[in-house]
């Protein structure tokens, strides 16, 4: 049996069968088509209209696309039966505030919502997968085809991490039990004192606030939750985030090792390190 092209792929993977990417903002979805693609895997795109990248639609065949608003979920799964997707993979963010704001949710999705007693991102994709899955779709890690852009362990730009190991401990424990109590997975510590944690605001509104206090010898700490879903739910760090630690005066960061994704990890990592701003890996 042929080895599947990602770590995180089953080991009965069909590289023959297409993959139906549900698309959401930014550059994660278009790393993964791209990785896809050099895997001499067929990809089909359904977008989220004024979410996904234009960039990413126009890359695919009018034959290979259909884009969805957001709520739309009965179409979306009329659309994944059309494409004959054998697999199905999430990836990028889709504005956490449409999902609770000017939602305007079709029969599938209002079904969904009104069988849920708690309503958050976590619930609401779950309850996606499951519908997706009901149609004998494998839905797929979202780490898939990204093996090389994950964090991995140790000082990734290089040098000794500026921060001392006790405090990156307590940083990983702030941030653990933030996520365990489902409050959000990362946190800013400095030395031995939380800063901010991460709620519904998301990453870079809580290093701003960080910023706003004591920020030299801040430390950034991104992790995982102890039963994480990967099939809709991936931790990310990418350009904006580093862009936002450097406008809040935080220059050091520890990700959790092959559980958070670096957007374009080659470029992020030369960004830090052309700003001083060191990215450890911890497992």
């Amino acid at each position: 049996m042929q080895t599947p092209p990602s770590a995180y792929l089953p080991e009965t993977f069909d590289p023959k069968l297409p993959i139906a990417l549900i698309a959401g903002k930014g550059i994660y979805p278009m790393l993964v088509a791209k990785a896809a693609r050099e895997a001499g895997v067929p990809v089909k795109l359904i977008a989220f209209e004024d979410e996904t990248s234009a960039e990413l639609v126009a890359s695919f065949p009018d034959a290979d696309r259909h884009t969805v608003r957001v709520g739309q979920v009965g179409r979306t799964l009329r659309l994944l039966a059309e494409f004959g997707a054998g697999y199905a993979l999430m990836a990028g963010q889709v504005t956490p505030r449409r999902l609770f704001h000017g939602l305007q949710p079709d029969l599938k999705a209002a079904q969904i919502l009104l069988s849920l007693k708690r309503r958050n991102a976590e619930t609401i994709f779950g309850a996606v997968a499951k519908e997706i899955e009901a149609l004998g779709i494998r839905l797929l890690d979202a780490r898939a085809f990204l093996d090389d852009h994950l964090a991995a362990p140790g000082c990734m730009t290089g040098g000794r991490f500026p921060i001392d190991r006790e405090y990156v401990d307590h940083g990983v424990h702030i941030a653990r039990e933030c996520a365990r109590l489902d409050i959000g997975q990362g946190c800013v510590v400095r030395k031995g004192t939380v800063l901010a944690v991460e709620a519904f605001e998301g990453t870079d509104e809580m290093l701003r606030r960080a910023g706003s206090l004591k920020a030299d010898d801040a430390l950034f700490v991104k992790t995982v939750k102890a039963r994480q879903d990967f099939r809709f739910d991936v931790p990310c760090f990418g350009m904006l985030t580093l862009e936002t630690m450097r406008g809040s005066g935080i220059r050091a960061a520890a990700l959790e090792s092959k559980g958070v994704i670096l957007l374009d990890r080659p470029a992020v990592l030369e960004k830090a390190r052309s700003w001083g701003i060191a990215l450890l890996g911890f497992g």
